[in-house]
């Protein structure tokens, strides 16, 4: 008996033992930045006769780099599973042990722990950084915004507002979205931001401890080492954001519930007059009509999501291909000014731009209103499919494609900015708003719906950049995330120009210096100093012919530089 006995509890401390080790080590974070001298973070927010609520500040920002640092290793924005974040959260409470006051503020501040688990639907679908590239595209505000020393003032709330520009732009995709600004911050600061999070002035700023005060110039002049001056508001913003967006979305539905607006019941009457517009062939689509040529919007239908809506395959009553794209909305205002804005654009007429070939707006008082765009259904896809296509090279484009593509992107955005008045400024160009048709002419969509951020002609650059080499905006590199611009202005300057070239394309018969004269316009109109950067018309004379192009002028050091330039 004893014998068995001494096997049994031999095996449950073993087993015990491996048990503890594995849970141990299940966390991917090193939380030791926190009793490192590298970062003297300051626990006084979590001592006696302190507002609990300003420690949880304290707290979260602190275990944002750890997740900062996760998403520079692993490339995913949170952790895998319930098990793994319980795992870390248990770490990182291991690491505060040592002060007693924040011990007793911890249960109260970190008590959800499957708040930090990716999930699909926290923002936009992001979980990944591909993800991130597929749909945020470039981001040219917080590349150039949140690269260097954001110690200063002026620097931080720069790059606050960019970090507030491209959360907007991804709320966008989804409005359901909780954690985009921690997604930005978290990029900003592990991605973009060449010092990286445990560096004192990227944590003060883009994961700041005491995000509800953001001090005047003169105010962070005198106080300029104390960690507590400058906000990246992650945590805060949104969450008030939240409350005041729930409480208004509550309301809004109510009031709808009750009864419809006046002012919103005379729209509708007068937009069930119309059919088709005059001088532009657009058409007032009825609901019903697009509700048969997509099958009820059917599952099998879906065909994509854009920056502002789903996209669904439809066939008309006169056999027509269509894409549908359903938009939505709540907001009688807005829904004006969306009528308004969609009769503007379906004037506008150009060979490399989609046009439009109707709308459609509803109304009803539980879903509020819904908003329909309708166009040729374009039969080659989108860019996106064609250059980043990992299917045999017989199916990769051809240079001359790559080329026609590239001018008549150029064109597109040409006459947008200067063929019409006023102006109309993308925002959104990447490679899936890029679609192309049955003879692989390209036409640029959805513009003219959003009038933010002049950023198109950085956003043509890293467009020129992918087509031409077949990479994407944000790729690994021997462990190290790079920029396609930095990569290739890296090749560009040792001479080694024909590597950024598709696999595809390094033959000695093709123009080599037709394909490098593309590559430099790119990385002039991807330049992170905005002054140096052409205007598109004047980027199409250059990749054209029509004029020199200028010595491309040094960029700031990549991300990494150090490591980057070992890589290539």
């Amino acid at each position: 008996m004893g014998k068995y006995l001494f096997l049994f509890l031999t095996c449950f401390i073993i087993s015990s033992s491996l048990s503890h080790a594995s849970n141990s080590s299940s966390c991917p974070i090193d939380f030791g930045y926190i009793n490192t001298f590298t970062f003297p973070w300051d626990p006084t927010d979590c001592r006696g006769g302190k507002d609990g609520e300003n420690c949880c500040w304290v707290l979260r920002s602190l275990f944002s780099i750890g997740l900062t640092q996760y998403l520079q290793k692993h490339k995913t924005f949170y952790l895998p599973n319930l098990q793994t974040s319980t795992s870390c959260i248990s770490d990182f409470q291991s690491h505060l042990s040592s002060t007693q006051d924040v011990r007793q503020n911890f249960s109260i501040c970190l008590t959800s722990t499957d708040e930090f688990v990716a999930n699909p639907l926290s923002c936009a679908r992001i979980m990944t950084l591909s993800d991130w590239v597929e749909q945020v595209g470039s981001t040219p505000e917080l590349e150039s915004s949140c690269k260097g020393d954001l110690s200063r003032y002026l620097e931080c709330r720069s790059c606050l507002d960019a970090g507030m520009a491209v959360n907007s732009r991804l709320v966008s995709l989804n409005n359901n979205s909780t954690t985009c600004f921690q997604f930005t911050a978290l990029y900003a600061a592990g991605i973009v931001n060449s010092f990286g999070p445990e560096d004192i002035r990227t944590a003060d700023c883009i994961l700041a401890q005491d995000w509800y005060h953001f001090p005047s110039e003169s105010e962070s002049k005198s106080k300029s080492r104390s960690k507590k001056n400058i906000i990246f508001a992650i945590s805060g913003a949104l969450v008030g954001s939240l409350v005041v967006v729930g409480a208004i979305f509550i309301y809004r539905r109510c009031s709808l519930k009750r009864k419809e607006t006046q002012l919103h019941k005379e729209y509708v009457k007068s937009v069930k007059d119309r059919v088709v517009l005059p001088n532009t062939g657009a058409k007032w689509f009825h609901i019903d009509e697009l509700d048969a040529a997509t099958k009820g919007f059917s599952q099998e239908n879906l065909i994509g999501q854009g920056g502002f809506g789903v996209v669904y395959k439809g066939i008309l009553s006169d056999r027509t291909l269509v894409a549908v794209k359903k938009m939505r909305s709540s907001d009688t205002e807005a829904d004006k000014d969306f009528i308004n804005e969609a009769e503007i654009i379906s004037k506008i007429r150009h060979r490399n731009l989609l046009p439009l070939r109707g709308f459609c707006a509803t109304s009803d008082p539980i879903n509020g209103t819904e908003r329909y765009l309708v166009y040729d259904f374009m039969s080659n896809g989108s860019l996106h499919d064609h250059i980043f296509n990992q299917n045999a090279s017989s199916n990769r484009l051809s240079w001359p494609q790559r080329k026609s593509i590239i001018l008549d992107v150029a064109n597109g955005i040409s006459y947008l900015h200067n063929g019409i008045k006023p102006a109309i400024f993308h925002r959104d160009i990447k490679a899936t708003n890029i679609l192309l048709d049955y003879n692989m002419k390209a036409l640029v969509a959805d513009f003219g719906l959003v009038k933010q951020k002049k950023g198109d002609v950085y956003s043509f650059g890293i467009i020129v950049l992918e087509i031409v080499s077949g990479r994407r905006v944000l790729e690994e590199v021997k462990g190290v995330m790079v920029m396609i611009a930095d990569w290739a202005w890296e090749l560009v300057k040792s001479g080694r120009i024909e590597e950024v070239y598709d696999s595809s394309m390094r033959d000695a018969t093709l123009p080599n210096s037709m394909i490098s004269r593309f590559v430099r316009v790119g990385l002039l109109c991807a330049h992170v100093i905005v002054a140096i950067r052409p205007t598109i018309s004047e980027a199409l004379k250059m990749l054209e012919g029509d004029v020199d192009i200028p010595r491309l002028p040094d960029r700031p050091p990549p991300l990494g530089h150090e490591l980057s330039r070992s890589s290539f």
